[in-house]
């Protein structure tokens, strides 16, 4: 979006994987529908970003996070972070300008090695797989400075921006306030990487901002809409990561969790037990998807008042949700990829 809105560059130019098909497939699909244009925006899963620095020669990289996610599936983290760190070594002095996060240790390892790096600090909440060094393998220490490394010296680097509030700060002194209408601390720091993304690319800042503020529902991420006429809010949430900054913005009574484990969401669910679903105490919260009996046993240990119904169909006409269709707020629904995306197509869009 923020590139979308340069002043300089054709909407028509551009190419975007919009769709979230983000493995080699759905790349070189998104590549192949205008094969004219000389602008691509690519949403890339970490298995293959090493693969697209070295064949597709990008001229800006954006490493946001590393959280653990589908465990079954991806590798070790630390073994993602040495093959991008590889890429961007073998990319030398042509390789892509790198906007890293600087608070995440394993993105600043892997980015050191690109020939020119742009740190954001974005302040996450998340810390829980930051816990040893990429570097040395010691254990990291973190304060209000950021994280650091005793034994070999790795530190988070200073930042050339960062996030205070509601604004976007460079280091040279200049603030940008982020309008933007999608909810959340991390969404604030995905858009001042945006917004250093874009601004790498020779985007006008303003344009670049006017461009994010029309983003309202990423995917269907944060849309609301009516299910058997019960108006839900949707948001995807992938990993301990995502649950960690995803649950404060559910504040419906009751909440609906929705867990799936087929391959596109990742077949071990063990990271439900990473995620501290203890701050739901106090609500009603309906477990769905074909998971929904380990989510239970989850909430059971944490002392959350809950109800399983395992088919994703059955939960809107449920006596907890009957009498729903008037109420002026929806109802929060967080779910991982597989129950968000049958959910968006149950919806009708508000």
């Amino acid at each position: 979006a923020a590139v979308h809105a340069s002043r300089g560059i054709e909407p028509d130019d551009i190419v975007t994987n919009a769709d979230g098909a983000n493995l080699h497939a759905g790349i070189v699909s998104a590549l192949g529908q205008a094969p004219e244009a000389r602008n691509a925006i690519l949403e890339v899963d970490e298995r293959v970003v090493a693969d697209v620095v070295r064949q597709g020669h990008p001229c800006v990289l954006v490493l946001l996070n590393f959280s653990r996610d589908q465990l079954d599936r991806n590798h070790e983290l630390t073994f993602l972070g040495r093959e991008w760190r590889e890429a961007l070594e073998e990319a030398g002095e042509e390789g892509p300008t790198v906007v890293a996060n600087a608070a995440d240790p394993l993105i600043v390892w892997a980015a050191q090695a690109a020939h020119r790096t742009v740190w954001v600090d974005t302040k996450p909440r998340w810390t829980a797989d930051s816990v040893l060094c990429p570097q040395c393998g010691s254990i990291l220490l973190h304060d209000d400075n950021g994280w650091r490394c005793e034994e070999c010296g790795l530190h988070q680097p200073k930042a050339d921006w960062w996030v205070d509030d509601q604004k976007a700060i460079r280091k040279d002194g200049h603030e940008y306030e982020l309008e933007i209408s999608v909810p959340g601390s991390f969404n604030l720091a995905n858009a001042t990487c945006a917004l250093a993304a874009a601004t790498e690319m020779g985007v006008d800042p303003y344009d670049a901002l006017l461009g994010m503020r029309e983003v309202s529902s990423p995917a269907g991420r944060y849309a609301t809409t009516s299910i058997n006429d019960v108006l839900v809010r949707l948001m995807l949430s992938k990993n301990p990561a995502g649950w960690t900054e995803s649950l404060p913005l559910a504040t419906s009574d009751p909440l609906i969790l929705a867990i799936d484990a087929v391959a596109a969401d990742g077949k071990d669910v063990s990271w439900l037990w990473d995620v501290d679903y203890e701050q739901l105490v106090g609500r009603t919260v309906i477990c769905t998807g074909p998971r929904a009996l380990d989510l239970g046993v989850r909430l059971e240990y944490a002392g959350v008042d809950h109800v399983v119904i395992e088919d994703l169909s059955d939960v809107f006409v449920c006596p907890l949700l009957q009498g729903r269709w008037d109420q002026p707020h929806p109802i929060d629904v967080l779910a991982t990829y597989t129950p968000f995306q049958k959910l968006r197509r149950m919806g009708e869009h508000i």
